[in-house]
């Protein structure tokens, strides 16, 4: 082998080789198909700007465009009991909310927030669909008395 196979081609091939892209830079409308910038997405409010396919919105962000200026303060919520039931079906209880915790990065389906909407107090609170279906436990209980 020579110099030209052995250094001049593999730096020419680097040069118009292709570059790795992030995996979040893109988006896929559920709806219609299209690719959507993940900058101009959020810039919709999770809007496709190509059909008007509305996606979903975590609790925080949700808060952050509800808001006046994203500002918010996340009110503490009393934990419940851990299982009282000590239901099962097909995996435990405390299984499927250890994974949903994994996988969400979130304690609970609920999040409970104040602050202002036009310069007026307000608490919302908003389920996380992701973390098992926003299903309604003990802890959604407590943060809608809380």
């Amino acid at each position: 082998m020579n110099w030209i196979s052995n250094y001049v081609r593999p730096t020419i091939n680097s040069f118009f080789s292709r570059r790795e892209v992030p995996d979040n830079l893109w988006t896929k409308c559920e709806s219609c198909g299209t690719m959507l910038f993940h900058r101009e997405l959020t810039d919709s409010l999770q809007v496709c700007t190509n059909c008007g396919f509305h996606m979903n919105l975590r609790p925080r962000e949700r808060f952050h465009a509800l808001f006046d200026l994203g500002m918010y303060t996340e009110v503490a919520v009393p934990a419940p009991i851990a299982d009282p039931l000590q239901f099962r079906d097909q995996k435990r209880y405390p299984d499927r909310m250890r994974a949903a915790q994994k996988s969400t990065g979130e304690a609970e389906a609920m999040l409970v927030a104040e602050g202002e909407i036009g310069r007026t107090p307000v608490v919302a609170a908003a389920q996380d669909f992701a973390f098992l279906a926003g299903s309604m436990g003990m802890f959604v209980g407590n943060a809608f008395l809380a």
